[in-house]
C-alpha cells in the first residue's frame, strides 16, 4: 500500500525559507508538490521523475524552489526560498506512476498535505 506523509510545513516570516518533507512507502514513482490555497483551486508546484532528474517547476516558484529526492530513504523534498504570503497554502505531495504530469489528475495517491503560511 503507497502512503505519502509530508512534514515540515509552519509558520514564517517574508523572504524566510522552509523545507518541507515527504516520506514516501510502497514503491518509486514520479513524485510531485502541488499546493491549495484558501478559496483557490489546488495547483502544480513541482515534480521530479524517478531517477531524480528532470526536474519541473511553475512558474511562481521557479527560481525561489528546488525539488529533489533521496530514493534511498524514499524521501523526497522541496526546498522553498524566498518565500512570500502569496506561497501561503497547504502542500500536497502527490505520486504517479509514470510521465512527468502537472496536472493533479495523473496523480493516483496523495498525502494529507502539511500548512505552510508566510507573514508579510
Amino acid at each position: 500500500q503507497v502512503q505519502l506523509v509530508e512534514s515540515g510545513g509552519g509558520l514564517v516570516e517574508a523572504g524566510d525559507s522552509l523545507r518541507l518533507s515527504c516520506a514516501a512507502s510502497g514503491g518509486t514513482f514520479t513524485m510531485a508538490w502541488f499546493r491549495q490555497a484558501p478559496g483557490k483551486e489546488r495547483e502544480f508546484v513541482a515534480l521530479i521523475s524517478r531517477s531524480a532528474g528532470r526536474p519541473s517547476y511553475a512558474d511562481s516558484v521557479k527560481g525561489r524552489f528546488t525539488i529533489s529526492r533521496d530514493n534511498a530513504k524514499n524521501t523526497v523534498y522541496l526546498q522553498m526560498n524566498r518565500l512570500t504570503p502569496e506561497d501561503t497554502a497547504v502542500y500536497y505531495c502527490a505520486a504517479a506512476f509514470g510521465g512527468l504530469p502537472t496536472t493533479e489528475y495523473n496523480y493516483h495517491y496523495w498525502g494529507k498535505g502539511t500548512q505552510v503560511t508566510v507573514s508579510s
